[in-house]
């Protein structure tokens, strides 16, 4: 029998434990003026398993670098490491202004248009992950939208062996709050020499895993990937209607540190432009007009 008898005579056996690992791939590096300085993964590379993630940034930030810009068509999200310094001053057009602190996540739900400005306080050293998520082409035009959730309101998956911070969603029967755009699960992890940590991808979604630190070993669906500093895979078992344990094992003999995100893909063709992330070309130039004409608002 071959695969394509096998497919035909249980097609839903196969589709429900189908999941694929895109990568490892590295970063690439990227600096901005003298303050900035980030290893830059985009979802082109790949192959479309990265959706709803748009683009990552794993940045340090030492000085005010991009000034007020604008958003539309996607979410900016900011999950701040508990290892920064000092504090990042968040302002947006939806009246927000305050500083966050280590570990904290800021969501903006951009949708039809939004003005956003993020600068270390004078001192600070800001470490973390700057991610655009993309909206489906029903929420571009949703008013503008936001979360702020302070580090000590995020749970914790801690054992000897690793403390996680549900940074947003739910991991292990822990939930978390939720974004105010579509659901999704980031988790921040440290784990020690040798230990081990799993989280279920649920039915229909991707993943996209970082080692941000130390080597880590990937298990899923009986596949390993092994991930050094600075690595990443993104994970497509988004047409299955299984559940998928995603392992990951310290692999060395120091700490590891790693980011999850889960969530279901927008699978929309889109454009980016900038912090722009629509449709398609006529949209872009929408926005670009509307934001010329001052129509997305102004900083607090």
């Amino acid at each position: 029998m071959n695969a394509a008898t096998a497919l035909a005579q249980n097609p839903v056996s196969e589709r429900t434990t189908r999941a694929s690992i895109k990568g490892p791939q590295a970063g690439k590096a990227l600096r901005i003026g003298a303050g900035f300085a980030a290893s830059a993964f985009r979802e082109r590379a790949f192959a479309g398993a990265m959706d709803p993630l748009v683009m990552v940034d794993h940045y340090r930030m030492s000085e005010p670098t991009f000034g007020a810009h604008p958003h539309a068509g996607l979410s900016a999200v900011s999950v701040l490491f508990e290892d920064s310094e000092g504090a990042f001053h968040n302002r947006d057009s939806l009246g927000n202004d305050f500083d966050l602190m280590p570990g904290d996540l800021y969501w903006l739900k951009a949708g039809a248009g939004a003005v956003h400005d993020e600068a270390p306080r004078p001192g600070a050293r800001i470490h973390g992950l700057q991610v655009f998520v993309n909206l489906p082409a029903r929420m571009k035009q949703d008013a503008p939208d936001s979360l702020r959730i302070r580090a000590q309101d995020m749970p914790l998956l801690e054992t000897d062996g690793h403390r996680v911070r549900v940074v947003l969603g739910h991991s292990n029967g822990i939930a978390g709050q939720a974004s105010p755009a579509l659901p999704m699960t980031i988790l921040d992890g440290q784990m020690t020499a040798g230990s081990t940590f799993a989280h279920d991808l649920q039915p229909g979604e991707n993943a996209w895993v970082y080692a941000i630190a130390g080597e880590i070993e990937l298990t899923l669906a009986g596949k390993r990937v092994r991930l050094h500093s600075g690595e990443s895979v993104a994970i497509d078992a988004s047409a299955g209607a299984a559940t998928h344990a995603i392992t990951l094992t310290n692999a060395a003999a120091s700490s590891a540190h790693f980011a999850l995100f889960a969530a279901a893909p927008v699978t929309e063709a889109f454009v980016q432009k900038g912090p722009f992330v629509m449709s398609d070309e006529a949209e872009i130039a929408q926005v670009e007009a509307a934001y010329a004409a001052g129509k997305l608002g102004r900083l607090p």
